[in-house]
């Protein structure tokens, strides 16, 4: 990974989307900073779109679209987009499963995930998955003592011995059945919202994230970027970005936003970036 100071000129000016993981990407130590905060809605200002891919569950996207600066979000690992419309004061949502197929997985995820935690002490159902439409996420790290790499890959491997999809964030395993991902949904969004085809968006957005999870949009979008904590993942194998921040979470966030406002002659400077 090259450092993000050496990524050129030229190429930060053709940048037209910012898609980002919100755990540990935009945020810090779990919470979201006046600083990020203010780099999204700087961004916005500037005519950037934004647009958080999540692993997070559909009750944060739904308050995500509503009421920060962004013009969509990806939730539940590419499960589905939200996108408000402030002007007519509605919300548009897809899904890539019917409400069918939602109800009858959502049976086997927690049948799934009971088993999961019952063989692997020190785990927890993720806070946040009353929320949750589409997937089932393990906690290893934010409301409980963080657990060895190696459990966590066994978490993971267990998912996968059900027939599920298992993917690692910085915080949770996230399990789900399907074939959605963060990167085909973000795709879908950005054609069927902002007219922006799969070629275009390859070389005119920039994908920001951390950890396992992100590894199909690092390795489709060629400007991809891992804030520095990306650097603690080097006991799971997952394709890397191409550039990485100085600064870890939010304030690597902030960085990128701060290349990008230049890259456009904005002089707003993010606070504690410089």
């Amino acid at each position: 990974m090259l450092k993000i100071s050496q990524l050129p000129r030229e190429n930060w000016a053709g940048i037209k989307v910012l898609l980002a993981d919100i755990d540990d990407t935009i945020t810090s130590d779990g919470r979201l900073t006046s600083q990020a905060y203010c780099a999204l809605e700087a961004l916005q200002s500037a005519g950037y779109i934004v647009i958080p891919v999540t692993g997070r569950c559909a009750g944060w996207c739904d308050h995500i679209a509503r009421m920060w600066p962004v013009n969509a979000v990806v939730g539940e690992n590419g499960a589905f987009y939200f996108r408000y419309d402030h002007a007519t004061k509605k919300m548009h949502q897809f899904f890539c499963q019917s409400e069918t197929e939602r109800k009858d997985n959502a049976k086997k995820l927690h049948l799934m995930g009971a088993s999961i935690l019952e063989k692997i002490p020190g785990t927890a159902e993720a806070s946040d998955q009353p929320y949750r439409m589409t997937d089932f996420a393990i906690d290893f790290a934010e409301d409980v003592d963080p657990l060895p790499d190696n459990e966590v890959k066994i978490i993971a491997s267990l998912a996968e011995a059900h027939g599920a999809t298992a993917k690692i964030s910085s915080i949770h395993v996230n399990c789900w059945f399907g074939d959605h991902s963060k990167l085909a949904t973000s795709i879908l969004l950005l054609n069927e919202c902002f007219g922006i085809d799969k070629d275009l968006a390859q070389i005119t957005s920039m994908f920001i994230g951390d950890s396992p999870n992100d590894e199909t949009m690092f390795g489709y979008f060629k400007h991809s970027v891992g804030v520095a904590n990306i650097l603690e993942s080097r006991a799971f194998e997952f394709e890397r970005p191409a550039y990485v921040t100085k600064r870890k979470g939010g304030a690597g966030f902030a960085e990128v936003a701060q290349y990008l406002l230049e890259s456009k002659g904005v002089s707003e400077s993010i606070e504690a970036v410089k």
